[in-house]
């Protein structure tokens, strides 16, 4: 008897697991695979993009892009003009729909 309430209890659970896999995915523009692989593909460009313009506060820009294209970037420059730049960048990479600047200029260094 324990043994046939054990079996209904495992399968029952392993059916519900899909269904709570599903509620605890919070992020609902990335229910496609392919969403997420184009929102990585415009970050990577970003990324790669600031790395090559050899300004070594532009490497360490953190770069976030949702499922729309929407791009924000974060992180600490030396200068407003690196700010722009990356601003720039950000706005002229392929796929991306919009850019908001949380990038803050260092003091003193």
């Amino acid at each position: 008897m324990k043994a046939k309430l054990a079996t209904a209890c495992f399968v029952i659970g392993t059916m519900l697991v899909p269904f709570a896999a599903h509620a605890a995915d919070g992020d609902s523009d990335r229910k496609h695979p392919m969403t997420f692989v184009k929102d990585s593909v415009i970050t990577a460009k970003i990324k790669a993009k600031l790395a090559d313009e050899k300004i070594s506060t532009l490497a360490h820009i953190k770069v976030d892009t949702d499922a729309k294209g929407g791009v924000v970037l974060s992180g600490k420059v030396k200068s407003s003009d690196e700010e722009a730049k990356a601003v720039s960048i950000a706005r002229e990479t392929e796929g991306v729909t919009s850019v908001k600047s949380k990038i803050r200029i260092k003091k003193g260094d």
